[in-house]
């Protein structure tokens, strides 16, 4: 193993004391982990919270098996160690990552193929903003999606994290965009982000408002559930993709699936921490190759609401469960 000379014995990481509200994560320290073959070890400058940090906190979405308990999807930093067969990297590389779980640390172990170099332009706290969400937004809008130009995209949950992510990506590569957003701001910061149409959904019905408009949507990226379902199935258009990634308002429902025979529709989903280290590699290749070009032309970045110390992911979370962010939460070590 190759490792920079000050890489100390212990860290700092973010402790779930016991499921719960936010104020259950603590900080605490533990030993500095050592990258096995084809991992790196990386010093983490910024990390992203996301709404699966929030359901792990609660004890609904414990890591998947061998990874570690610390909290924590994505981090920007510096490579500081080289585990055995390590090609692409070296130390002091400057790289933002996917991760399993461990990002709520100083250090955390990445594999290789699940890093990828910080677009240029960019810094780590905006680097630290990438991967969680623009892995997932590619997977499973261009991936199971298929959204091609010219086509007409729905995102629900349009400031969200994902959601922003999804409103540049998909205009970017030339989709008419329609998101939804709980308040007037937020349908303005949509609207910023590229997005054609914004629908406040405490106001109007979206369903509704497309009808209105004679509208359909190709693709739809639902994280909402409940009773988004019945109405994601009005709207979507003939041979459309409808994109299930969370249920923030319940998975079991009852609706009239009879649209989805009569219009052709595909209804899919999909979980991003459970899959190996060799899939997320292929999403990571995928990325590189199309949309790192355009973070670096500053045809799309990450959208950083707020930053909070790495031991105050107490706060953090408090912020994201408020739902009154647009954009990523990062923490900062």
């Amino acid at each position: 193993m190759t490792q920079a000379p000050d890489r100390p014995d212990s860290m700092m990481a973010i402790a779930i004391s016991t499921p719960g509200a936010p104020d259950v994560l603590v900080p605490v320290h533990i030993p500095v982990p050592s990258p096995g073959a084809g991992q790196v070890l990386v010093r983490v400058a910024a990390a992203g919270v996301n709404r699966p940090d929030v359901l792990q906190r609660q004890g609904g979405y414990p890591p998947p098996p061998g990874a570690p308990a610390t909290p924590g999807l994505e981090i920007a930093g510096e490579v500081v160690a080289l585990g055995d067969g390590v090609k692409r990297y070296r130390t002091g590389d400057a790289v933002c990552a996917l991760v399993p779980g461990g990002g709520y640390a100083e250090y955390a172990v990445v594999a290789e193929d699940n890093a990828l170099p910080v677009p240029r332009g960019l810094n780590l706290i905006e680097a630290a903003g990438i991967p969680e969400t623009y892995f997932t937004v590619w997977t499973n809008v261009f991936d199971r999606g298929q959204l091609k130009p010219g086509e007409t995209f729905l995102v629900h949950g349009g400031s969200s994290g994902i959601g922003s992510t999804a409103i540049m990506l998909a205009k970017a590569f030339g989709a008419t965009v329609v998101a939804t957003a709980g308040s007037a701001a937020k349908c303005e910061a949509c609207r910023q982000l590229g997005a054609d149409l914004a629908i406040n959904y405490r106001q109007e019905d979206f369903a509704a408002v497309l009808k209105d408009k004679g509208m359909a949507a190709d693709v739809i990226l639902d994280m909402v559930g409940g009773d988004y379902l019945a109405r994601n199935l009005k709207v979507a258009a003939l041979n459309g993709r409808i994109v299930q990634i969370a249920f923030q308002q319940g998975s079991k429902i009852e609706a009239d699936f009879m649209p989805l025979m009569l219009k052709r529709l595909t209804f899919t989903g999909s979980t991003l921490r459970p899959r190996s280290v060799a899939e997320k590699a292929v999403i990571a290749r995928a990325l590189e190759e199309k949309v790192w070009p355009l973070l670096a032309a500053g045809k799309c970045r990450p959208v950083v609401h707020a930053t909070f110390p790495l031991a105050e992911a107490a706060r953090a979370h408090a912020l994201m469960e408020s739902s009154t962010h647009v954009g990523k939460i990062i923490l900062v070590t």
